[in-house]
């Protein structure tokens, strides 16, 4: 069967209320696959096949769900579901899902839980949203740095069924600070009379509770770890930020970053299931603020009015020139935005940026200016010509110089780089754009 045959069969099925057919699709499925096609359905409708899955499979399914589509689910199952359900989540994946819920589904699900994982996820509550604490799992399996490595191996096999990770087991001293971690394969192939603080690695990446958990998750992307220990405020260990969850926040952040980078508020449905009122919504503010910042084009021409009356040919460049200065703008933006996002430059490597991002916009607008200038000889006249060529070059530089700074002086006052890029740049140079251009034009037209 075809991929777009597949994905609309489920639809299919769910319209004509065929319980058998969704059963069967049900079984035929994996639950990443049946998670994404219960996010193309409207939202009163995906009750219907998630009660028909088997018991065994609801958590699959409910875990690869967004956080808004869980909420959709929680209010259409009755109590008892609505509470085994929760109870069999990872307490990180719960905490996260309570914290962004309503007020009166994250009451009923607190009320409902047993008091172990009622205490274990009001601790994840505890931590600032967008913190290490809010992502990390406390199932763990947890080793003294005195205990043998036969001994240490009999306590994964007892506890390993309870945890979310055995992967990586983080070694503590009295007081349960950390002392570093031991992964599951040294552990294994170790001897079974040497001691964990023989072969634990003391070296190993630890971050704070507290800490926002992009950069953790981008730690862990950099360092290529499975799993990276997490303390408190003393080094004593709380938890285990795992890869899963790291990809999910890398995924989240990117994805914002794209949409603020075009634009628009970040939409964390799937597209599929999101209204067209949700999509307006999420761009219509940012294409304001960028009509009501383009009047400073509109303002920069009213003042050059004459010059473009004495030279109508001027008129003829100014697409070419604010489209060029937008575009190289918003490619410096996009590169150090993206740079900030993996950690390759920080704020103060502000001058080291704007140096080499002027350089590289003085070479491009030198390349630029020379099909300019040929161009331009043909169809207006060498002086014509020359002003062009020589704006191309100024403003290239200027765009290079400005779509590199913007980000990082965002992220020097607190505000999301990608809130400042492509866009806003692009709007920006092109007003100050015109500036230089005329600028060339009076000096060398005598206008």
């Amino acid at each position: 069967m075809a991929d777009g045959e597949r994905a609309d069969e489920l639809d299919v099925l769910v319209e004509r209320n065929d319980l058998t057919g969704i059963r069967l699709w049900l079984a035929e499925h994996r639950p990443y696959e049946i998670a994404d096609e219960l996010s193309r359905l409207a939202d009163p409708y995906v009750i219907i096949p998630f009660r028909l899955l088997d018991k065994d499979r609801e958590l699959e399914v409910f875990e690869e769900l967004d956080p808004g589509l869980q909420q959709v689910v929680l209010q259409g199952l009755r109590d008892t579901a609505f509470h085994e359900l929760l109870e069999e989540m990872d307490p990180d994946d719960r905490a996260r899902l309570i914290g962004e819920a309503p007020a009166k589904i994250a009451t009923r699900a607190l009320a409902g839980l047993s008091p172990a994982e009622r205490k274990m996820t009001a601790a994840l509550l505890g931590y600032p949203e967008d913190s290490v604490g809010r992502y990390m799992t406390p199932e763990t399996v947890i080793l003294h740095r005195d205990l043998m490595v036969g001994r240490a191996l009999e306590v994964v096999r007892a506890k390993g069924a309870d945890a979310e990770t055995v992967y990586t087991l983080p070694v503590v001293s009295d007081g349960r600070r950390l002392v570093g971690t031991v992964g599951l394969s040294d552990l294994v192939v170790s001897a079974d009379e040497l001691l964990i603080k023989d072969i634990v690695d003391v070296l190993a990446p630890r971050v704070r509770a507290t800490e926002p958990v992009e950069d953790a998750a981008r730690l862990m992307q950099e360092a290529n770890l499975v799993s990276l220990s997490v303390v408190d405020s003393e080094e004593r260990f709380v938890g285990l930020l795992t890869f899963d969850d790291a990809l999910e926040v890398i995924e989240a952040a990117d994805t914002e970053d794209m949409a603020r980078q075009s634009g628009a508020s970040p939409v964390a449905e799937h597209y599929a299931s999101v209204g067209v009122f949700r999509l307006v919504g999420a761009r219509v503010l940012w294409l304001t603020l960028l009509i009501v910042a383009a009047t400073l084009t509109v303002n920069v021409m009213q003042v050059f009015e004459s010059t473009l009356e004495a030279v109508t040919a001027l008129a003829m460049f100014v697409p070419m020139l604010i489209g060029t200065g937008g575009n190289v703008g918003a490619q410096s933006a996009t590169a150090i935005v993206r740079a900030l996002a993996v950690g390759e430059v920080r704020v103060r490597d502000l001058p080291v940026v704007i140096w080499k991002e002027a350089r590289v916009g003085l070479l491009l607008g030198a390349v630029l200016a020379v099909l300019a200038l040929g161009i331009g000889s043909l169809l207006v006249g060498a002086q014509v010509a020359v002003v062009v060529a020589c704006s191309v070059i100024a403003v290239c530089t200027w765009a290079a110089i400005i779509g590199s700074s913007m980000p990082l002086f965002a992220r020097k006052v607190g505000v999301d780089p990608a809130v400042v890029s492509s866009p806003m740049v692009a709007t920006l140079v092109d007003a100050t754009g015109l500036l230089i251009y005329f600028s060339f034009a009076t000096l060398i037209l005598g206008l």
